[in-house]
């Protein structure tokens, strides 16, 4: 009887031991391996235990759990070619008898999408919804959904599930996502997988690591310290939803950012801003630091790293004059002075009176447009018309683009006059100015301006533009005077 309790309990002891065998949680059946990348393969095991990776394409790799019970392997990763679509395995064996599996494995393109509402907005609330979920059925293209969570400390792990896009599994994933994913799939003829971690109402600040936010003067002032001084940071983090704790600093990096880093991607994708709108310099020296932070923690090189530009909203404040959020979109501009960086617009496709607008499809399409042409060497167009710089003749001013970003020429998308320029004389009092397309260039006048001195084209709340280049890219706003910022009520007292 006593040897039968020995037996018993040695056997429950290697059961227990097997189930610490297993892989990080974002390595799963049915997930997408970048190509072309070296590749981690991490877990969890028994401290000193030794485990041999084998994966389907390549030699085993031989490595030990150490004393945190933490094993990694790295190993290479083939380039694909346009339709290989082969199902891969990866097998870990420990202790030259168990194993641990991933299956139904693709080799492709890696995307992860983060920011909030406006990339977090599903495919089920999506324009032509039923349609265009219903012809979701792709099954070379992977979608990972991450769950909400906040830690105060970096996680390890997150809880979300790699699955086929399918009609059932794309009704709640991201919609800018799904459709960037959709077109690489297409164009590229290669196996896709898009994650998303993310969640609505989020704050840029909630991305970026506390020593980060530290360790910069004006970051520390603005975001860090206001939190830690305040009686929300001696809370216990749980992992419930509120408006307030998506805003609060690195709770979001720490849950759903860091558990990512050690895997293989193409690149970052990044819709967000409405919940930092009231901000300027801040927010660029912000998402800078946040796009350098994750650079240097995935080690990868600079990543590439795409923003999606807020869209048109009025904010409940219906006057056509304020410009406080065009100032906003200007600060996201100036992002992309950092290396790799590329910002998509939404200036044609938003709603002037909808925060969530419904047209996503351009957004995601545009995405995976900027990333053909500057990753994957195809020539497609992905800029809309740059100013370039502009010329007073009198009553007449005359707006000249960057000649790159003019494919097809300058044209309206519904065939009437460009809207939304205005110009200004020494008073620094704008007026609307009739604009007429001249070949290469725009010629603005105002009847109320004699003698103009400064030229802005879409540079306030909520203006839906009409006007693109021939390839259908919208013109990026801009402002030919470096004035200062008026505040709301400095604008009243005008």
């Amino acid at each position: 009887m006593r040897n039968l309790l020995v037996l018993i309990l040695l056997a429950g002891a290697a059961t227990r031991a097997c189930a610490q065998e297993s892989f990080a949680s974002v390595l799963q059946n049915h997930m997408v391996i970048q190509q072309n990348k070296p590749f981690t393969v991490w877990g969890k095991a028994p401290a000193g235990h030794k485990l041999e990776v084998r994966a389907d394409w390549t030699s085993p790799v031989t490595v030990t759990a150490d004393d945190q019970g933490v094993w990694q392997a790295i190993i290479p990763v083939p380039a694909v070619k346009p339709g290989d679509y082969k199902k891969h395995e990866i097998r870990v064996i420990v202790s030259n008898e168990k194993a641990i599996v991933l299956n139904d494995l693709l080799i492709g393109e890696v995307w992860l999408c983060s920011g909030q509402s406006n990339m977090q907005f599903s495919m089920k609330t999506v324009k032509d919804s039923t349609e265009e979920i219903a012809a979701a059925n792709y099954p070379n293209l992977r979608l990972f959904n991450t769950d909400l969570n906040f830690s105060d400390t970096p996680l390890d792990s997150v809880k979300g599930r790699w699955t086929d896009c399918t009609p059932e599994s794309v009704k709640r994933f991201s919609a800018v996502g799904y459709y960037m994913g959709r077109k690489l799939l297409k164009d590229l003829d290669v196996p896709v997988g898009i994650i998303f971690t993310g969640i609505g109402a989020s704050a840029a600040q909630a991305y970026v690591p506390r020593e980060a936010l530290a360790q910069d003067t004006q970051l520390n002032r603005v975001y860090l310290q206001p939190y830690l001084s305040s009686p929300k940071s001696k809370e216990v983090i749980n992992g419930g939803f509120s408006f307030e704790k998506v805003t609060r600093p690195y709770l979001l990096y720490n849950a759903m950012i860091h558990p990512f880093i050690h895997l293989s991607i193409r690149g970052i994708c990044w819709y967000q801003g409405e919940a930092n709108r009231m901000e300027r310099d801040s927010y660029t020296n912000l998402t800078q630091t946040m796009i350098r932070c994750w650079r240097h923690d995935f080690q990868q090189g600079e990543l590439p790293f795409y923003l999606v530009q807020v869209a048109p909203f009025f904010y409940d404040k219906d006057d056509p004059t304020l410009a406080d959020y065009a100032f906003f979109r200007e600060a996201q501009e100036r992002i992309t002075t950092l290396d790799n960086t590329a910002m998509v617009l939404t200036m044609d496709v938003g709603e002037s009176k909808n925060l969530h607008p419904i047209n996503k499809k351009p957004v995601g399409e545009r995405l995976a447009a900027t990333a053909e042409n500057r990753i994957y060497n195809r020539s497609v167009v992905y800029r809309g018309p740059q100013y370039q710089h502009v010329e007073f003749h009198g009553r007449e001013a005359a707006i000249y683009f960057d000649p790159q970003t003019i494919a097809g020429g300058l044209i309206t998308n519904d065939g009437q006059p460009p809207k939304f320029f205005e110009v200004a004389g020494a008073d620094k009092v704008f007026h609307p100015a009739d604009a007429t397309i001249e070949g290469d260039h725009i010629v603005v006048k105002s009847g109320d301006v004699r003698t103009p001195v400064s030229v802005r084209y879409a540079f306030t709340n909520y203006p839906v533009t009409n006007l693109q280049n021939g390839a259908g890219w919208p013109v990026v706003p801009f402002r030919t005077d470096n004035w200062a910022e008026y505040t709301a009520s400095q604008k009243t007292n005008q």
